[in-house]
C-alpha cells in the first residue's frame, strides 16, 4: 500500500461532508511508533494508548477512539522484528512523515463478503486470521481479507471482529472524532465502479494521487489527515 505524506490543516466548518457507516478504522503509518503518537498527540491533544504487537508481521500499533466502533491506528515497525520484511512494514520503515495507509471495512460476516466480492468478479487475497495482545493481557481476534487491487490503498480491507474481542474504540483514549473521509484517486471512474459493487458509501473524487483524507475534530482543533 502506498504511504502519503501526513498533514494537519484547520479546516472551515463547512467541508464537513460524513463518514462510510461501516468504517472500522484508519490508519495513520509513521516509521516510529512513540513518534507517530506525539506528532498526533500535539495535533489532537490526545495521547494514544500503546495497543500491542502483530506477531509475524513486523508491526506494532496505538491506539485512539474516534466515535463508536471507529477509531485511529498509529501503525509502524516493531523493532523487535526487525527481520521481518513486507511491502507494508518496508514502507514504513521509510516513511519521512506520518501519513494515513489504508483503512478497514467491518463486518459480522466476512465469509459473505469475501464470496459475494470473488461472484462480483473482484479478485481478494486470501482471508487470515489475526491477533495481538494487549497490555493488559488480553488478547483481540479478528480475521480480514484485502482487495488484490485496491488502487494504492484508497479502497479498504475487511475485518471482522470475534465475539469475545472488545473492539479497541470502546476503550482507547477518547476526546476525538472522525467527521468526514474522502477518496482522492487518478483513476476515480474505476476506483467508483469498485467502490459501487462492494457496497460502499464513500465520498471519492478525481486527484493527481491516490489518497485518503480524513477530517478529525477535538477540543483542541479540527485538522486533516492525509
Amino acid at each position: 500500500m502506498a504511504a502519503v505524506a501526513g498533514r494537519a490543516l484547520l479546516l472551515p466548518a463547512d467541508t464537513i461532508r460524513g463518514v462510510p457507516a461501516e468504517l472500522d478504522h484508519i490508519l495513520l503509518g509513521v516509521s516510529d511508533l512513540e513518534r507517530g503518537i506525539a506528532w498526533f498527540e500535539v495535533r489532537s491533544g490526545v495521547r494514544a494508548a500503546i495497543g500491542g504487537v502483530h506477531p509475524g508481521r513486523g508491526t506494532r500499533n496505538a491506539l485512539a477512539a474516534l466515535g463508536p466502533r471507529c477509531y485511529l491506528e498509529i501503525f509502524a515497525p516493531d523493532p523487535a522484528q526487525a527481520d521481518v520484511s513486507s511491502p507494508m512494514v518496508d514502507r514504513l520503515r521509510k516513511m519521512a512523515e506520518p501519513g494515513l495507509v489504508g483503512w478497514a471495512v467491518h463486518t459480522s460476516d466476512l465469509n459473505s463478503v469475501l464470496d459475494k466480492t470473488k461472484a462480483a468478479g473482484i479478485a481478494t487475497e486470501n482471508a487470515r486470521d489475526g491477533s495481538r495482545h494487549r497490555p493488559d493481557g488480553k488478547l483481540l481476534r479478528w480475521r480480514s481479507f484485502a482487495l488484490q487491487n485496491d488502487f494504492s490503498s484508497v479502497l479498504p480491507f475487511f475485518i471482522e471482529w470475534a465475539a469475545d474481542s472488545v473492539h479497541p474504540s470502546q476503550d482507547a483514549p477518547a476526546g476525538c472524532s472522525l467527521k468526514h473521509f474522502s477518496i482522492e484517486t487518478p483513476t476515480d471512474n474505476d476506483v467508483k465502479k469498485t467502490a459501487h459493487t462492494l457496497g460502499l458509501d464513500v465520498e471519492i473524487r478525481k486527484g493527481s494521487r491516490p489518497a485518503v483524507h480524513a477530517r478529525i475534530e477535538s477540543k483542541q482543533r479540527a485538522f486533516e489527515l492525509g
